[in-house]
């Protein structure tokens, strides 16, 4: 294992724990005594991908990481949530069962992940993803996004105008967050 920081091959295991992760080894380099943590993971099988022009070739997280970091810079996304998409894209490509896997597939299982984690993450990775060749192109997906939100919008509107029992609250219910009621109201002739 390459230290980090110096790039020394040597170093001693401090501590070693499992997790959910795999197996956490804390480290400690011979050279320069700085300490680090790496993981092993249980690889069951390997997965081929099938590119686009017919080549195979392993499964790679690291390179989905690292496209998955560019469309996410700089957005404000919580913690750990790229590695989190990254272990679903991962046990849902498992679960398919098959030892190789057209990298399509990789491809939308990233992009629907970002459009529900940020949608500005979403267009950097289908922009480059899709290869958009125009403006017209990437307009369009925008377009998608944003017909998308009105309902989404709308239809969380909607359940926040109805009560418990599915009825639609009267207006002046909505706006002062009580029941109109002349009863109630001393100042209401």
């Amino acid at each position: 294992m390459l230290c980090p920081y110096c790039g020394n091959g040597d170093s001693k295991v401090i501590d070693s724990r499992d997790s959910k992760e795999g197996v956490r080894r804390r480290r400690e380099c011979f050279l320069c005594s700085l300490r680090f943590t790496t993981y092993e993971r249980i690889q069951t099988r390997v997965l081929m991908i099938i590119k686009n022009d017919g080549r195979r070739e392993d499964f790679s997280r690291d390179k989905l990481k690292i496209s998955l970091t560019k469309a996410c810079a700089k957005r404000p996304l919580p913690i750990g949530s790229i590695e989190k998409m990254i272990d679903d894209i991962e046990a849902q490509l498992a679960s398919l069962g098959r030892a190789e896997v057209p990298s399509k597939t990789i491809g939308e299982l990233a992009m629907d992940r970002l459009k529900d984690l940020d949608r500005v993450a979403y267009i950097r990775f289908t922009s480059v993803y899709r290869d958009f060749t125009d403006i017209e192109s990437f307009k369009g997906e925008v377009e998608d996004l944003l017909v998308q939100n009105e309902k989404e919008t709308s239809a969380n509107q909607l359940s926040f105008l109805e009560d418990f029992g599915g009825n639609v609250l009267s207006k002046q219910r909505r706006r002062d967050g009580r029941r109109k009621d002349s009863h109630s109201d001393p100042h209401n002739g």
